[in-house]
Order: C-alpha cells, then sequence, then structure tokens
C-alpha cells in the first residue's frame, strides 16, 4: 500500500461522504501539507463525544502532517447558525462567543496537538470586508439557490419568517474558505449546504475548489437517535472517569464498532484485528474494555483510566452482575416514563407498590447508582442498567 493508500483509507473512515475523492487524491499527491479547516461556533461551552467526531477526523489529518486550522466562528456565532433550524436562532452576545471559545480551546486540545494547531477568529477577515465587501459578497450568490437548502425551503414554504441576515451565514462561512485557501473542509451532514458554498466562492475568487468532507452525527447509548444532552444519551468529555467508562460499557455490542470507527485513533488494521479475535470467539465486553479505557485516557489520562476499568469490574463483574442482561425496550410516546413503571415493565417487581417500596429500601440502582426518588423519570433516549435488590437486572431503553 503506498503511502496515498494509507492516508485515503484512514481519511476515509468513518465519513459520510468525500466531494471529491478524486479531487483529494490529487491534493495528496501535491506532496506538501494541505490546509485543512473546521469551523465551530461557540454557541454552548460543553461537549460531548458526539461533538469530537470531526475534531477525531481533524487529528487524524494533524497525525498524516497536514495543517489543521481551528476557526472559531465569533463573527458567524453573532449571526446564529440556520442549519436544520426552523425559526431564526438567536445570535450570541460578543461576550457569550469570547467565553464559549475559550472553553472550546481547552476542551479541544485533549483531542488536538495544541503545537500543531492553527486558531483563528472568523472575525478577523470578516470585520474587514466592509459593508461594500459584504454586498460584493452577497452578489456570488442567488436567493433560489439558498433557497434550495433543507431548512430555508421548508420554512418558506410553511410561511415561517427568514430574516435576510441567515442568509449571510452560509456566505459567511464559505468566505472563511476564500480567506484561508483550504483545500480541505469538515464538517456534520448537516453543514454540507454552508461546506458546498466554500467551494463556490472559491471558484468564484479564482481558487481550487475545497474537498468536502462530511461527518455523520454520532448514535446516543440507545444506538437510535443522535448524541444529545436533550435526550439524555450522551457521554459528556467532563463527566466523571467512572461515569463515562459505565456508559460506555452499557452500549451494544453492534454499536461498539460504530464507536471504534469515529472514535478511536486505532488503525484501521488494528480494527481488522478485534473483529476478528470477537467472531473468534473472545467477550466483546474485553473489547469494550479497550475502548472505555482509549476514551477515559484521551480526557482524563491513563491513570483514571485504568481506575475507572477497575472501578467497574469490581462493581459489576465480580458477582454483583451477570453477563448476559435482558434488554427491554419500553415505549413512553417521547414524553418519558416513571421509575416505577419501567422497573415493571422490566419485569424487575410485579407493582407500583413494590416498585416504591424498593426505592425506599434503597434497593434500587440505576447504573449502579442508588435511586432514592420515586417520582424519577426516565426521558425518550434514556439507556442505561436497572438494578433491583443484588440479582435482578434489565438493559433498558426508553422510546
Amino acid at each position: 500500500m503506498t503511502d496515498i493508500q494509507h492516508a485515503l483509507g484512514l481519511i476515509a473512515r468513518g465519513t459520510e461522504e468525500i466531494i471529491k475523492l478524486e479531487e483529494l487524491e490529487e491534493r495528496l499527491k501535491l506532496g506538501r501539507p494541505l490546509r485543512v479547516k473546521v469551523g465551530f461556533d461557540p454557541t454552548a461551552p460543553d461537549l460531548h463525544l458526539g461533538h469530537t467526531v470531526v475534531i477525531n477526523k481533524m487529528r487524524q489529518f494533524q497525525d498524516l502532517g497536514h495543517t489543521i486550522i481551528f476557526v472559531i466562528g465569533d463573527f458567524t456565532g453573532m449571526i446564529g447558525d440556520p442549519s436544520g433550524k426552523n425559526v431564526t436562532r438567536k445570535a450570541l452576545t460578543s461576550e457569550q462567543v469570547k467565553e464559549n471559545a475559550e472553553t472550546y480551546a481547552k476542551q479541544v486540545f485533549k483531542i488536538l496537538d495544541r503545537e500543531k494547531t492553527q486558531i483563528r477568529f472568523n472575525s478577523q477577515w470578516l470585520n474587514e470586508l466592509g459593508s461594500v465587501g459584504m454586498v460584493q459578497l452577497a452578489a456570488k450568490y442567488t436567493v433560489a439557490r439558498m433557497l434550495e437548502r433543507d431548512d430555508f425551503e421548508a420554512r418558506f414554504k410553511n410561511n415561517q419568517p427568514i430574516a435576510i441576515h441567515e442568509f449571510l451565514y452560509p456566505l459567511a462561512q464559505g468566505y472563511d474558505s476564500v480567506a484561508l485557501k483550504c483545500d480541505v473542509e469538515l464538517g456534520g451532514t448537516d453543514q454540507k449546504f454552508n461546506l458546498h458554498v466554500g467551494r463556490h466562492l472559491q471558484q468564484h475568487y479564482g481558487q481550487p475548489p475545497q474537498v468536502i468532507i462530511t461527518l455523520p452525527l454520532l448514535e446516543g447509548l440507545d444506538g437510535v437517535q443522535k448524541m444529545s444532552k436533550s435526550l439524555n444519551n450522551y457521554v459528556g468529555i467532563t463527566e466523571p472517569p467512572e461515569e463515562m467508562f459505565g456508559k460506555l460499557m452499557s452500549i451494544s455490542d453492534e454499536l461498539m464498532w460504530r464507536y471504534f470507527d469515529l472514535l478511536s485513533f486505532r488503525s484501521n488494521q488494528d480494527l481488522a484485528a478485534l473483529k476478528s479475535e470477537v467472531e473468534g470467539g473472545r467477550n466483546p465486553r474485553d473489547i469494550k474494555f479497550l475502548l472505555g479505557e482509549e476514551i477515559i485516557e484521551r480526557f482524563h489520562g491513563a491513570g483514571a483510566a485504568v481506575a475507572a476499568r477497575k472501578s467497574f469490574i469490581a462493581r459489576f463483574q465480580q458477582g454483583q452482575m451477570p453477563e448476559d442482561i435482558p434488554e427491554q425496550t419500553l415505549a413512553s410516546g417521547g414524553d418519558g416514563i416513571g421509575i416505577a413503571v419501567a422497573l415493571k415493565q422490566c419485569g424487575l417487581v410485579s407493582s407500583n407498590s413494590e416498585a416504591f417500596r424498593m426505592i425506599q429500601q434503597g434497593g434500587v440502582r440505576i447504573d449502579g447508582e442508588k435511586v432514592s426518588e420515586r417520582s424519577l423519570k426516565l426521558e425518550a433516549g434514556f439507556t442505561g442498567i436497572l438494578q433491583v435488590g443484588k440479582r435482578k437486572f434489565c438493559k433498558a431503553h426508553v422510546e
């Protein structure tokens, strides 16, 4: 395998789409570091593993020797990204942008090499455009093309308002690629339209159009809906190591490989070898341990990873939890489900009154943590291990 073939294999792993693959191969043949851009609007200060999928791909490019440009959208953040929204997004204040940007930087450098990463704020070049430059930029795209974007099209058809400044967002993001002379731009699948605007504008400004690489939205712990704090199916990168490890051990064996593809820095060859071991009879739980340790080490250090694994084994593997736990999907109609009803539907108690009695006696746990509130509600998207007493267990998924 040539170096370019190796690079293409690593870059393509876990991606949704590469536009265009042949252009990427040609750029790699140039023999120079490619300028790879990812933009983040600092809309929220805390990241979960779903957010890191794109950052992990940045790290892979970095390991291949390419130049990573981490663009903090302090200008575009004050517009508000309308992607996927059915209402005008609330703009951030300059103070919010600054505070969130500082928090982002601290978190992303747990993945990226600080010394090899360029951090740029897009206000640097977008402020310099001025009103004349912004008018000239707007002249390079039509309203008809802008309304081809799914969310704009849906809002227009449904007579929902679209503010004029929202059209400026994809133009401003696209101009980032012009200002930075990017070879490649990464983004989630929901950013595909905006990334195409970057290609379009680069051609208008006489630059070769950037290669677009879109990354999938990572499924949450339930394996169905995308990872989201609002659905409570997430793993936050600042959560305590033991909590992170326990959550990762709760994912299904099938979802484990998806997480390896999108979150692990192991080579393709290593992953193929691990899959062969499982096919040969090795317990998938042992492989899941490796995934958990790698992720915990990334955000908390090697010592914390080892301690989290030992703690999990002590709590769940040494006679406290069986290896084969029955699974149950609980229908909630999207409104969540009370803990007593969940325990009953899982067959762990015979009635609500028994559930309340066991809670009062301290005999009910979720992922090893004691439940003390009878009114506890499991939200739609929840996945976790319910336990009653010492011997009754159920892995519950709330829909």
